[in-house]
């Protein structure tokens, strides 16, 4: 599942893929493959996320389930 929550946060503190990936220690591939939900990343590394966005785990990673 695409993670449009975090795409949404980067764009939203004007904030390019590879500033992300600079500023949590990874490429701008490992961020694109997280934003088009390819790839899983470790809880450090999405708690890494959470701070350089300004977010939670819960804003940025959290699913909502509806019944």
């Amino acid at each position: 599942m695409k993670n449009l929550k975090m795409k949404a946060a980067r764009v939203a503190k004007d904030m390019s893929q590879e500033a992300l990936a600079r500023e949590v220690g990874v490429t701008r591939q490992t961020i694109l493959m997280i934003e088009s939900g390819k790839y899983n990343p470790t809880l450090n590394l999405c708690i890494e996320i959470c701070k350089a966005l300004d977010s939670t785990l819960d804003e940025l990673f959290w699913e909502e389930w509806q019944q």
